[in-house]
């Protein structure tokens, strides 16, 4: 039996998306009269054709030394370098301080002194410490990733009912046992919504990242065109950033999608 248009789930998807795009219309026609017919600043406000003439511009030639790709690719390999080093160890170890309690006790004042800590306050110990090449910018999109995937795995683990371990213990299981079947599936969700938070923290993370001694990356390139009053460089980055970072997230969800598929479902 097939879905009426307008009620069924195929329609509601429809009309979501029609929402969207008319939402990205709206803006658009508000910036291109705010620009054109209102002549808005151009220094403050650019208009939508000298934001995509720069953008051919950058893409077919450079932007001090580099392509738009090669400053973007730049600032993707730091952030996802970061990114999957704090998955790799911050899923494990959040897992762990939600399930054995003097774990938590020793990592959780750890990650609760830095997490509302500001990046550039301890960037600079980091180039201190590491240098001003790539490792410091890199160590430090990776203690931003760490701790919101960490705290979602954490409260993950506590927030299973202790039902549901005691019953897995009768029926048998040993304790890796619970581990692997109770409660990572029961976790799951939750690291997808700690990954997708620790992207995003990561990806506003990166022009801090890219202030001190960088020569490429999309941060910096919003950043060095700042200090020409270039807005529409400064436009180009920003609008590129936010596409990049929609991309990721949809990567992401996807994944979840698929690693997750009873999450928002009745059994």
């Amino acid at each position: 039996m097939t879905d009426d248009l307008s009620t069924g789930p195929r329609g509601r998807r429809f009309g979501l998306w029609a929402v969207t795009g008319l939402t990205v219309a709206v803006i658009l026609a508000a910036w291109y009269l705010a620009s054109n017919v209102f002549s808005a600043s151009p220094l403050f406000l650019p208009s939508p054709q000298s934001v995509w003439k720069a953008f051919l511009t950058i893409c077919a030639t450079q932007y001090k030394g580099y392509t738009l790709w090669q400053h973007l690719g730049s600032s993707l390999q730091r952030l996802m370098l970061a990114f999957g080093l704090s998955v790799v160890t911050a899923v494990p170890l959040g897992l762990a301080s939600g399930y054995v309690p003097w774990i938590k006790a020793i990592w959780e004042p750890i990650i609760e002194f830095y997490r509302p800590l500001p990046p550039l306050a301890y960037y600079t110990l980091l180039v201190l410490w590491m240098g001003i090449d790539n490792e410091s910018k890199v160590m430090l999109l990776y203690l931003a990733c760490f701790a919101p995937i960490y705290v979602a795995c954490a409260s993950a683990v506590m927030r299973i009912g202790q039902n549901y371990l005691r019953n897995a213990r009768v029926l048998g299981a040993r304790r890796g046992q619970v581990f692997l079947h109770v409660i990572l599936p029961f976790a799951l969700p939750e690291i997808f919504v700690g990954m997708r938070t620790a992207l995003g923290v990561g990806y506003t993370t990166l022009v801090a990242a890219e202030m001190v001694a960088a020569r490429s990356g999309i941060g910096w390139m919003v950043l060095d065109a700042s200090n020409y009053l270039r807005s529409d460089i400064i436009f180009v980055g920003i609008l590129v950033m936010g596409v990049t970072g929609i991309l990721l997230d949809r990567v992401i969800r996807l994944a979840e999608a698929y690693f997750v598929p009873w999450k928002g479902k009745d059994y």
